[in-house]
């Protein structure tokens, strides 16, 4: 099916830690994709914010994206946006730099424990998955709760790699209470769900969340969703975006959001 706008609103360029491309070189792959409006949104670990210079990379991306936004106005629509990681963990940080910057568009997400590696790193034949995942989930909370975000990114992120990469079974049917209490936070302070394309093409072979949370997030009252491919090179901007907007319709969305000005906007879908 042909839908009349292609967005993706969660990219990442060489101002993020993870990834090689500039931010002229991803918007250049966001047109040959063919998509109409994206948000670039770098990473900002507010937990290491000034030890591991996110502070700066947050300084660096924010002017790159503008600069970007200008010389593409007449090819592509570019949101200055940002990933903020972890700021419940550090609230007087992120709120600093929320006051600073006139962003767009506000991805919050969690890719660590308090004091611990990002999961991608964790050995977990060596620790109990599902502590791990409950203590994440709480997290999770904590971030809706504190709020300062308009999306909630890539919910279930430590399945990337739990499942995805090293292949261990998870039955995620014990935290059913712990991710409908996350749903319906999210729906009673009216903030967005991401549907994360990523896992489409990684091992996990699946969207983050995937669809079965996505339907309950409907279900219990969540009416804004945004949709990201978190891509890191150009070739994979709109990565899966087709899909997602295919899943959100089975889930009974009938529209997508982006975010401009910290506002959402309707796409119908």
């Amino acid at each position: 099916m042909k839908y009349n706008y292609l967005i993706d609103t969660h990219n990442h360029t060489s101002d993020s830690m993870d990834a090689d491309f500039s931010a002229a070189e991803m918007c250049e792959g966001a047109v040959k994709n063919g998509l109409d409006i994206i948000a670039l949104t770098d990473h900002v670990e507010i937990d290491v914010f000034k030890r591991d210079g996110f502070d700066l990379d947050a300084e660096a991306s924010y002017r790159h994206i503008n600069e970007v936004k200008e010389k593409f106005a007449d090819r592509i629509k570019i949101l200055t946006g940002v990933e903020l990681g972890e700021a419940s963990f550090a609230p007087e940080d992120a709120d600093r730099l929320l006051s600073e910057k006139d962003y767009d568009f506000v991805l919050g997400s969690i890719h660590n424990l308090r004091n611990r590696e990002d999961f991608y790193f964790i050995d977990y034949s060596k620790v109990s998955t599902e502590a791990i995942i409950l203590e994440y989930y709480n997290e999770i909370k904590n971030l809706i709760q504190w709020g300062g975000f308009d999306s909630l990114a890539h919910l279930t992120y430590p399945l990337r790699y739990i499942v995805g990469e090293h292949g261990f079974y998870v039955d995620e049917s014990k935290f059913k209470g712990q991710v409908d209490e996350i749903l319906t936070l999210l729906a009673e302070k009216d903030k967005a769900l991401e549907i994360n394309t990523s896992g489409l093409r990684q091992k996990l072979g699946r969207t983050m969340p995937d669809e079965d949370v996505i339907r309950r997030f409907r279900e219990l009252g969540g009416s804004l969703v945004t949709v990201g491919s978190d891509a890191h090179r150009p070739g994979d901007i709109g990565a899966g975006i087709i899909q997602s907007y295919e899943i959100a319709k089975r889930c009974g969305f009938g529209s997508i959001f982006y975010f401009e000005n910290r506002k959402p906007v309707e796409i119908g879908i």
